[in-house]
């Protein structure tokens, strides 16, 4: 009885005995009627928490995964499934930071109802709906019992992303079969012949060329280079100007990451580290997000948010060359705040041989692609502007 009595209830509890004996002891008539009065809210109140339900109450939500603004909704359920006809109730569904109501009216036996409510989608994240609770209470407030029907529901508002031709990729000119100045041992692209030396596969020997110089020589091959995307979201609050360009830049992170799964392309999708609040010495980490599928992609950046002590984009790009291997085209992406010497020096921070694409999100800017010295910057105002700057880019 003690988890449903509320602090009101409480006071209620301890007046009553107070305003008897205090009243009876010096005879104060008013005192012992409000102390009469009290016994009576209170025992009126207990009338509340009497009997027992047989409602069974269910939670359904339609989509587990919505793209941001679009429509998403659930559904509370209630069946009676005992003999008599149920009282109506009132079921509440924490939704994110508010709570929707449910009104189930009363019910016979066997009979069912549903309730359905909107689920706010405006913004990209993880909403947690639920549990259903219901709440049976005086109207007073002396006691208060709440019901917890179902388990809670995760829904994933999805950055919103747009579909990039396979063509539009054009951009990576580094594409998978194309030879490196590297040689190997093993591979498509014949280089020349060399003398053979321990270690060396038998099934590499070139027996012609062998049995003319009376020595073992061996193929030796130039290094096919796979294409390896890889693309870098900075979370730094400090590379954006507003949370659209951040919101963007996660839009176009998402973008890019799940055309390149869908075209069964080897790529690694990584965002900034951030150093927690109190820690003495500034982490120099990146996090990657899974690129499994790209539904896994999509739900990884749902929940990635900017923070002041996120790595900024030199940073994010050094770390990610250190800790990241085979790279044939890296993008970073970011916002307006970002200077060109910036971008540059975030450039550097990889290998000459790899392509760097920066991809500034910048609304007040005029869209378009500048070249520099190993780095291709691609500015755009809005989502969709990145297919048509992809498509130019290739025929640049």
């Amino acid at each position: 009885m003690t988890s449903v009595i509320t602090p009101v209830g409480w006071v209620v509890l301890v007046l009553i005995p107070l305003t008897l004996i205090v009243g009876y002891s010096i005879a104060w008539e008013e005192l012992v009627v409000v102390g009469f009065a009290l016994i009576v809210i209170a025992l009126m109140a207990a009338v509340y928490l009497l009997g027992r339900s047989h409602l069974s109450i269910s939670l359904r939500v339609e989509h587990q995964r919505v793209v941001v603004g679009e429509s998403a909704t659930g559904e509370v359920h209630g069946e009676n499934e005992g003999k008599h006809r149920s009282f109506g109730v009132v079921a509440e569904i924490p939704v994110a930071t508010t709570v929707a109501e449910a009104v189930l009216p009363s019910l016979r036996p066997g009979g069912t109802a549903a309730h359905e409510f909107v689920i706010p989608t405006q913004r990209r994240g993880v909403i947690t709906v639920g549990p259903v609770r219901t709440v049976r209470a005086d109207p007073v407030g002396l006691v208060r019992r709440e019901l917890v029907w179902t388990d809670s529901a995760e829904i994933f508002v999805h950055p919103r992303t747009i579909s990039i031709p396979s063509v539009s990729t054009g951009l990576i000119r580094d594409l998978e079969g194309n030879p490196t100045r590297d040689l190997a041992n093993n591979d498509i692209s014949f280089h020349a012949l060399r003398e053979y030396v321990r270690g060396d596969e038998r099934r590499n020997i070139h027996w012609k060329s062998t049995a003319r110089t009376g020595r073992y020589m061996v193929r030796q091959f130039e290094e096919t280079r796979r294409s390896h995307l890889v693309i870098a979201l900075s979370l730094a609050s400090a590379d954006y100007d507003n949370e659209y360009e951040f919101e963007m830049a996660v839009s176009v992170a998402g973008s890019l990451g799940a055309q390149a799964i869908r075209d069964a392309r080897s790529v690694t999708v990584v965002a900034s580290a951030q150093t927690p609040q109190f820690a003495k010495r500034k982490i120099f980490a990146v996090r990657a997000l899974s690129t499994l599928t790209g539904t896994r992609l999509l739900d990884d950046l749902t929940r990635v948010q900017s923070a002041e002590t996120a790595l900024r984009l030199i940073d994010l790009a050094r770390v990610t060359s250190e800790q990241t291997n085979g790279v044939s085209v890296a993008f970073l992406i970011c916002g307006s705040t970002v200077t060109p010497q910036q971008l540059r020096a975030a450039s550097t921070k990889f290998a000459a041989n790899i392509e760097v694409v920066a991809i500034v999100c910048d609304p007040e800017a005029i869209p378009g692609l500048r070249r520099v010295a190993g780095l291709s910057v691609l500015t755009i105002g809005y989502l969709e502007e990145l297919k048509r700057a992809l498509s130019r880019s290739a025929g640049a």
